[in-house]
């Protein structure tokens, strides 16, 4: 073989030489993505959904999930199994399993459902609110019904907010440039640990390398309520945000100690936050005398308990530090 250089003088026999060091960067990102895949993939299932339409009429359909627990529980989108009449768990062994729906929150777009079988491999979640852009993410579903796929990318962006199904919008989600497809949906973007950091929910067509996944840690609280009561009864300020570092001045100013609040970017017409006088740009530090550091934490917070009850909201509104009175409201039905 005779390779040609630039000058056209003189020309050198054998192969080009391979540019310095691309071959470990290489086989180390390959090894990073294929070590997760093998730990992760026996945990993956592709969800076969069928939904009955009329008295002689079952429609299918397909998405992903993975199981959380030894015991069965399989965490996936609500948009998945909602409305579903019968569910089956395609294992990567070969197997097919009826599954159970154990409840499903459309508000998150997250549900659990449960299978009965022998202890099953299952996937740990991970901190989310540790990722970090550029970092690896590696998407495993059954887009289009092909089971065990894989794709990866990167962490695109952090702090997005997407509208549900139920009209709610979910802050803190993961975007990410790892392909997803229709059948992705519920399946796990996860670390060179094969951990998940994000439940896999969504594309925006016909754009290419933006897709959506909802941060694990949101993932872990919304499961532990499914699996505990089947239903989410929450309350809610009517507040869309996402997590911000906190001016070090102001926060040196007035001694709180934490780096990150939440910053309010919307607010739901007739809401709870409008009431109490919250606007666009402020952002929340406390809520009584919780410290919200994340959207994560002001979520944990609005639970069934906090329904109707009198409340505080301490907000940063540029350099001042306002305390403002705040009763939050039941949620809506999906």
């Amino acid at each position: 073989m005779v390779a040609f250089v630039s000058s056209p003088r003189e020309a050198v026999a054998g192969p080009l030489p391979a540019p310095a060091n691309d071959g470990p960067l290489l086989d180390a990102y390959s090894e990073a993505v294929s070590s997760a895949v093998d730990t992760a993939g026996a945990a993956v299932v592709h969800l076969e959904v069928q939904t009955r339409r009329s008295a002689d009429k079952l429609e299918g359909g397909s998405g992903s999930g993975f199981f959380l627990s030894p015991d069965g529980y399989a965490l996936t989108n609500s948009h998945v199994v909602h409305g579903a009449s019968r569910l089956f768990v395609h294992l990567t062994d070969g197997r097919r399993l009826r599954a159970d729906l154990v409840g499903e929150d459309p508000h998150t777009d997250l549900a659990v459902v449960r299978v009965s079988s022998e202890p099953l491999p299952f996937l740990p979640l991970a901190d989310s609110d540790r990722v970090r852009p550029g970092q690896i993410a590696i998407a495993l579903g059954s887009p289009m019904g092909f089971q065990q796929t894989v794709t990866a990318g990167v962490v695109s962006g952090l702090g997005r907010s997407l509208r549900t199904q139920s009209g709610r919008t979910i802050d803190n989600i993961i975007q990410t440039d790892a392909a997803l497809n229709p059948g992705n949906s519920g399946g796990p973007l996860l670390n060179t640990r094969a951990e998940v950091i994000g439940v896999n929910t969504a594309i925006i067509r016909p754009a290419q390398g933006i897709c959506f996944a909802i941060a694990s840690n949101l993932a872990h609280w919304v499961a532990g309520w499914l699996i505990k009561d089947g239903r989410l009864r929450r309350s809610y300020l009517g507040v869309g945000g996402q997590t911000v570092p906190l001016l070090r001045a102001v926060a040196r100013t007035y001694q709180v100690d934490q780096a990150t609040g939440v910053l309010v970017s919307h607010l739901a017409p007739n809401s709870p936050a409008v009431a109490a006088g919250l606007r666009e740009g402020d952002v929340i530090v406390a809520l009584d005398t919780f410290p919200i550091r994340t959207v994560t934490d002001l979520h944990q917070l609005l639970t069934s308990d906090t329904i109707d009850r009198p409340a505080t909201l301490t907000i940063f509104r540029l350099a001042e530090r306002i305390v403002l009175p705040v009763r939050p409201a039941e949620m809506p039905a999906a």
